[in-house]
């Protein structure tokens, strides 16, 4: 690595410039020996390279982080990096435009794969960086060329027989390789706001089955994105690497407001204005987009702190016990889990009116093959009794429910009525929760269950909020209770469960 001059060193030939006369040879020296220690600094370092080729660039903090971060991914010392920052923060400038130029100019023998969520918007960043190195700002830096026949915009090739290929997700790269694989903005909003988490499932089929796959030995790869769901690129990346112990992810969040309240980047977006686009937004956009937070409990329909806290050793005396299973298809590493929950309604005294609340007593979930699921949903309702089973008939809780019966034990079908979605049932008994009737006791497993139902609709699972909602909808729809949003129901009479 070539010697740069220290700042004493550039003051003091600043001073000299200051008092020799404009005709001494010395001069043209010093004027020479400060422009190569620019451009060796270029060389040398991202951030100079980033303001000698964008002179309108306002720097932040967070460039500063993200340029020491492609510094060791060009050093070769980071193989794995995940960057998620909020949208018009220079995602895309730093690390689909300047950072492939620096690389190949530093590399120009080595190879680049650059994706985005469309195939048009990975050949116009092809496009921007071939421009750039045809620059004389450029070459000034570094020696690198294009190859005479690079042409297309997105793909070609420099002097050295280094390459660029730009694609979109989805799309096919056999016969490439990467010593750098960069990854930007993989989710479209438009996919993001059909609300369906296999649009998720997809990318990150296509990553492993498609570029994750051309990465040469020793290669890198760079994300760099929004964050839009706990099942995102970087979601399930993060979440299949623990489990297998893979590859370990460095991870850089940048939230458009600080802990502090305080924006990331003050020299660009001011404060009121981060604070005026998070009055307009929905809350869960808002916190995955902006403060890469998919799972914040503040976009949750049922929060944490709704949920009431029995703090007993023991459970309250239970009048009434509702069992309720959600079943999965089959077991494997994809399926859903099977989830029961098992609650028991109690009654306590509100201003001298005995008022039904309800306590959950038990959450279990495990992926199953249909002989087990039948063992423990067995096992289950011979432990608790329940004085309602409910099973939803759906995946393996039709042919359950089938087998329960020829058991003789008791069995209500639950089927969702049209048009109610799970956001909807979600919705349908949050507002029991907001009423104070909801319980649960202080064990892990019970925080686990809280954790979920936090976390929906954006959660990994969803088998415990599904199992929920049906207890308590039959708890709401059971004559146990009235509220003011209740519409009016069938009459019911509870029969009493002796069960503490």
């Amino acid at each position: 690595m070539s010697n740069i001059l220290t700042r004493e060193e550039i003051k003091q030939y600043l001073a000299l410039l200051e008092n020799l006369p404009d005709n001494s040879p010395e001069v043209l020296k010093i004027h020479t020996l400060l422009r190569e220690d620019k451009k060796e600094r270029c060389r040398q370092n991202f951030m100079p390279f980033v303001r000698q080729m964008w002179s309108a660039f306002i720097s932040g903090k967070h460039h500063q982080i993200m340029a020491e971060a492609f510094e060791r991914v060009a050093k070769g010392d980071l193989k794995r990096l995940i960057i998620n920052m909020p949208p018009r923060h220079t995602k895309s400038e730093f690390a689909s435009y300047l950072f492939p130029g620096w690389f190949l100019g530093m590399y120009p023998e080595k190879k680049i794969i650059q994706t985005a969520h469309t195939a048009e918007l990975a050949v116009g960043f092809g496009r921007k960086v071939r421009n750039l190195v045809n620059t004389p700002e450029y070459q000034e830096v570094f020696p690198t060329k294009l190859s005479q026949d690079s042409k297309a915009a997105g793909r070609w090739n420099t002097h050295k027989g280094g390459d660029y290929f730009a694609i979109g997700v989805g799309g096919a790269v056999t016969g490439k390789g990467a010593d750098v694989l960069i990854i930007d903005d993989p989710h479209s909003e438009q996919e993001a706001m059909l609300g369906n988490p296999s649009v998720y499932d997809r990318v990150y089929e296509w990553y492993n089955s498609g570029p994750r796959q051309r990465l040469q030995p020793g290669g890198a790869i760079v994300i760099v994105m929004t964050r839009w769901s706990k099942r995102d690129l970087t979601g399930q990346i993060l979440s299949n690497s623990a489990k297998k112990e893979a590859a370990e992810w460095e991870v850089i969040e940048l939230p458009a407001l600080l802990p502090s309240g305080k924006p990331l980047w003050p020299e660009f977006w001011k404060q009121e204005e981060l604070e005026a686009i998070k009055l307009e937004l929905p809350v869960s956009k808002w916190e995955s987009q902006y403060q890469q937070n998919p799972t914040s409990e503040e976009g949750a329909i049922i929060k944490r702190d709704m949920w009431k806290t029995w703090d007993k050793e023991r459970a309250p005396p239970c009048e009434y016990i509702i069992q309720s299973w959600d079943t999965a298809f089959e077991k494997s590493n994809r399926a859903d889990y099977s989830a029961c929950t098992t609650w028991g309604v109690f009654y306590k005294e509100v201003d001298g009116i005995e008022v039904a609340n309800i306590i959950v007593l038990d959450a279990y979930k495990e992926r199953l093959e249909f002989p087990e699921l039948k063992r423990q949903a067995y096992d289950l309702w011979k432990e608790w009794n329940p004085d309602t089973l409910l099973v939803e008939k759906k995946a393996a809780g039709a042919p359950l429910i089938y087998e329960l019966r020829r058991m003789g034990i008791p069995i209500s079908e639950y089927t969702p009525s049209k048009g109610s979605d799970k956001i909807a049932r979600v919705n349908a008994v949050s507002d029991l929760f907001a009423s104070g009737m909801v319980w649960r006791p202080e064990t892990k497993w019970a925080d686990e269950l809280v954790e979920e139902v936090a976390s929906f609709p954006n959660g990994d699972h969803d088998d415990l909020v599904d199992s929920t909602t049906q207890a308590l909808l039959r708890f709401r729809q059971g004559g146990f209770i009235q509220l003011n949003s209740d519409e009016e129901d069938r009459a019911f009479i509870p029969r009493k469960a002796a069960y503490y």
